[in-house]
């Protein structure tokens, strides 16, 4: 395993009655990390693999954890996770980036499901040569995400230690990030 997904949820502040959308959740290794932190919220996991969503299912049901809603969805599409508008509080992101085609849609869906005070949790495997993650053509280095999210509205609120092999950062809607 190379990241620690309760080390790292810790990092981004969850609050046991936050609503939390993951986006590319894959077999659920954030979702029901999520959902074990959040007693009195929800995790709603969005898969476009039709397999992962009945594994995550099976997890949440073995696991015993009824906030956890998952469900076939495009992230990469403007309406296509099938969430409400500003129903999240909180977004996770972690290593689809290097995955996706379509990342202004991914940005874009992502707008338009987070309350104007969410946040971002945003893993991507590190930029560069590696044994490990995707191919380097793939990988996108921390400061053209924090860019194509600066586009639209969002600001970098602070990197988090995600491990050796990942970086890690929370990003806010600029109009309510916190002046100091």
């Amino acid at each position: 395993m190379f990241a620690d997904p309760i080390k790292n949820l810790k990092q981004f502040g969850l609050r046991e009655d936050m609503i939390v959308a993951d986006l590319g959740a894959g077999t659920g290794f954030y979702s029901v990390a999520a959902a074990r932190m959040l007693p009195k919220g929800k995790v709603y996991a969005v898969e476009v693999i039709k397999d992962y969503v009945t594994t995550i299912k099976n997890k949440a049901k073995e696991l015993r954890l009824n906030n956890i809603e998952c469900f076939w969805g495009d992230i990469e599409k403007l309406g296509g996770t099938k969430l409400k508008n500003g129903i999240v509080d909180a977004v996770i992101c972690s290593n689809i980036f290097s995955q996706i085609s379509d990342h202004d849609g991914l940005i874009a869906e992502i707008k338009r499901i987070i309350k104007p005070t969410g946040k971002i949790f945003f893993i991507e495997w590190v930029d560069g040569p590696s044994l490990v993650g995707p191919k380097q053509e793939k990988m996108f280095s921390k400061e053209k995400v924090v860019g194509m999210f600066e586009k639209i509205g969002f600001s970098l609120e602070r990197e988090i230690d995600t491990g050796s092999h990942h970086y890690g950062m929370i990003l806010i809607n600029k109009k309510y990030e916190r002046k100091f």
